[in-house]
């Protein structure tokens, strides 16, 4: 049962990876750096921007600090996946969205110099500045799913542990 569980956090690993790895390369050869596209004016446009710091470019020009800090995160998570809820698919696929989208963000640190970000929501303001979420990314949105797919799942076990 291990060996299949193991099998699946790779298998979702890989696919995040691999598409998060496409998506950035279709960006970088349609788009020139820095350049916007509006699919949905005052809602949604593809960017092509560089990210040298974390979420909201916190940490802005240390790649290789993050980098490190990725590649330590890495480690300890498939070391200790064990401690999370991996018997099920849903703990599984956590994981494994995690790892992937980590990955896929180090891979553009260590060989790009910068993470490519390119899903930008936004509005304008009544003074017509644009403000809105930082652009991201597959690996963002896929470590974001799988940490929210990890506190639900902790939650579940708890709440169930109390009844």
């Amino acid at each position: 049962m291990k060996e299949i569980s193991n099998q699946r956090i790779a298998v979702a690993a890989a696919v995040i990876f691999v598409l998060d790895q496409l998506t950035k390369a279709l960006v970088i050869k349609f788009f020139s750096a820095d350049q916007e596209k509006v699919l949905l004016d005052g809602f949604f446009k593809f960017v092509n921007w560089g990210n040298t710091g974390a979420a909201w470019s916190l940490f802005h020009d240390n790649n290789l600090l993050l980098a490190l800090v990725s590649a330590l995160a890495l480690a300890g998570l498939i070391k200790w996946r064990h401690h999370f809820d991996t018997s099920r698919l849903a703990g599984q696929m956590a994981i494994g969205l995690i790892i992937g989208g980590i990955l896929g963000n180090l891979l553009d640190r260590l060989f790009r110099g910068q993470v490519v970000d390119f899903l930008r929501f936004y509005m304008y303001q009544r003074d017509g500045h644009e403000i809105g979420f930082p652009a991201f990314n597959i690996a963002d949105s896929a470590i974001c799913v799988g940490v929210a797919l990890l506190i639900l799942i902790s939650w579940m076990a708890e709440n169930k542990a109390e009844s």
